[in-house]
């Protein structure tokens, strides 16, 4: 069932100012014919479009790669590609999810110097209190 943009909102970490910016750069479209009230309305697949780019945005892949892996698992999912386009879609989608490990592991190690520094000042803290 369509969902609006409240609604959505209530449903997706995504506020309306952020699903209206991409929609606007095209990474997101509303499937859904309008409500009558002119609101606009999302499909599932449009909350799981949202939840992709919601899910490569903190590990900083850029619209441009958002749009791109869409891209690919629209055409994966139409299932309307030859063999060899389809062989080409599946190794962007390996470096896809190559980069993303990557990049997941680049953030465990800044999360890991970010704990140690945090407990760098809580034993700073703690020295200074007992003088």
């Amino acid at each position: 069932m369509p969902a609006d943009l409240a609604a959505l909102h209530g449903g997706t970490p995504n506020r309306p100012r952020t699903i209206r910016h991409y929609e606007e750069t095209g990474l997101v479209i509303p499937s859904a014919p309008r409500s009558p009230g002119g609101f606009r309305l999302y499909t599932e697949a449009d909350v799981a479009r949202l939840m992709v780019i919601r899910r490569m945005k903190p590990l900083g892949f850029t619209l441009d790669e958002m749009r791109d892996l869409l891209e690919v698992t629209d055409r994966l999912d139409a299932g309307d590609v030859s063999a060899g386009q389809r062989e080409e879609l599946l190794g962007r989608l390996r470096g896809y999810e190559e980069a993303a490990h990557r990049r997941v592991a680049d953030l465990r190690t800044q999360l890991e110097r970010a704990e140690q520094f945090a407990g760098t000042l809580r034993e700073r803290l703690t020295r200074a209190a007992v003088l």
